[in-house]
């Protein structure tokens, strides 16, 4: 039988120090975005998968841990692309 991919199995497992962040930035993926989006994010761009605690405003504040995509700014610009266009398809889609 198949072994579903999950989340977890695209996260890193070592710890990253606050000098290794420099010049990293963050993609927010929007909670509901289609998990073979995700994964395709991951094999296309080579970003790192990470969960932060973010501010969410939806009544009330709250603190979220959302899934955000790591990398450098030129990567991270195109994944943004990718994921709009991806996420545009999706929602498009007359099946």
């Amino acid at each position: 039988m198949a072994r579903k991919l999950t989340l977890e199995d695209l996260k890193p497992k070592k710890k990253i120090d606050e000098e290794q962040l420099e010049d990293l930035y963050d993609l927010i993926i929007p909670p509901g975005t289609p998990s073979y989006i995700i994964y395709d994010m991951v094999e296309e761009f080579d970003l790192e998968p990470v969960e932060r605690k973010i501010s969410v405003n939806i009544v009330e504040c709250d603190q979220r841990e959302l899934l955000v995509m790591r990398g450098k700014l030129e990567v991270v610009q195109a994944a943004e692309k990718f994921l709009h266009d991806e996420l545009a398809a999706w929602v498009n889609d007359e099946d």
